[in-house]
């Protein structure tokens, strides 16, 4: 709910809903965000409630930004002109929107420098935003040089984000007289685009957000050890953000040694390529978090379990998990959120998103298969003597 709550800083706890840094921040990420939020009426309860629509990353951004004034309506404001959308490669989203006329992104917001066009904005992933930032916007307004120390403190602060469970995304800037390529020449990829947009950036701040368990997790990833299930997450987060999600829900237990049961999915591909299928299947013989994966790296891990005689069933909700939900022996897409392509390439659809009702789904199956058991069983052995009869 974004009309509840406000911004403050941590120390003082005073109100910074109008501090340059933190206007400047949340702009910049409203500008290259695509989700919007509005009210809705809950059919059975008939309340109304504020639901996000689009990419749920981006809702706690939106929620933030209208905490001080700003919604997505000020986009209108703000002409857009270039989008490059957030890749499994790039790891961020690219906007550049036109802010001619204009001496600061807004009111109480970072100066800009004369002449100043255009305004590039990327969002995404702190490790690979940073490897772009030569410069960092400090609290009274200026730019600073970003040296490598400096980069090393903002990664420190992203990895004890991460450890609470939180989602960290990087926000920098660049300022433009006009575009750095030439707008007319349609050969152009959109990755030379992006090349020529994302260099010289200026980091301008770093949000964390955290995506909340849902209700019965964790006692399902229990019930599904139980049932001799194992329950392996493959997300692009952050490596320790994976780490702290996955203890809260139970995939990573006490017992569990992180340095072995959770990696990076750089460690599949050390050299740019893959590891042997021998290595490949003993690394993923025992890992259960892998973290910063790409659509390939799905894939492959699904081809390394099955390897290995596991029955593997694969969730995912986007088009670049559609391989992997085609190569597992039972692929499953997300009802609410997941695309027609990864619908198309699934086996089942769960139609409410939740990982308790795939736990529920295996029981009752499991039930269903040892009754037919049984009943074949019982057929059997009551009949077993007229089959004798005809036979002797």
């Amino acid at each position: 709910d974004p009309t509840v709550g406000g911004i403050t800083r941590e120390n003082t706890k005073k109100d910074a809903g109008s501090d340059m840094g933190v206007r400047s921040a949340l702009l910049s990420a409203i500008l290259c965000c695509n989700t919007t939020l509005s009210k809705v009426k809950d059919p059975e309860t008939g309340e109304e409630k504020w639901e996000p629509k689009g990419n749920s990353s981006e809702a706690p951004l939106v929620v933030a930004a209208r905490k001080v004034g700003f919604d997505e309506s000020i986009a209108k404001e703000y002409k857009r002109v270039l989008e490059i959308p957030f890749s499994s490669s790039r790891k961020m989203m690219l906007t550049v929107t036109d802010v001619s006329g204009r001496s600061e992104m807004c009111k109480d917001g970072m100066p800009l420098p004369q002449g100043t066009q255009l305004l590039s904005v990327c969002k995404g992933a702190p490790n690979f935003i940073l490897d772009f930032c030569t410069e960092q916007l400090m609290e009274d307004g200026s730019a600073a040089p970003m040296t490598e120390a400096d980069k090393k403190a903002v990664l420190d602060v992203v990895d004890a984000y991460s450890s609470k469970a939180l989602r960290v995304l990087a926000i920098a800037t660049r300022a433009f007289g006009s575009m750095p390529f030439d707008t007319e020449d349609e050969d152009l990829t959109t990755d030379q685009k992006f090349e020529a947009c994302r260099k010289n950036l200026r980091l301008v701040g770093l949000v964390a957000s955290i995506d909340p368990d849902r209700d019965g997790v964790p006692e399902s990833v229990l019930a599904a050890r139980e049932a001799g299930i194992r329950v392996v997450m493959i997300t692009g987060d952050y490596l320790k953000t994976a780490i702290a999600i996955a203890r809260n829900v139970n995939i990573l237990q006490a017992q569990d040694d992180e340095a072995i049961s959770a990696v990076d999915c750089a460690r599949l591909r050390p050299d740019g390529k893959y590891l042997p299928n021998e290595q490949m299947d003993l690394l993923t013989s025992s890992v259960r978090v892998f973290a910063r994966a790409k659509p390939e790296d799905k894939l492959e891990i699904v081809k390394s379990l099955q390897r290995q005689g596991a029955v593997t069933a694969m969730t995912g909700d986007g088009v670049n998990d559609a391989p992997a939900l085609n190569q597992a022996n039972i692929g499953v897409a997300m009802g609410i959120q997941g695309t027609e392509v990864a619908k198309g390439a699934s086996d089942m659809i769960l139609t409410d998103d939740n990982f308790c009702s795939i736990v529920a789904a295996v029981e009752k199956g499991r039930v269903i298969y040892a009754g037919i058991q049984k009943f074949v069983a019982f057929i059997m052995s009551v009949h077993i003597a007229e089959v004798m009869q005809i036979f002797f």
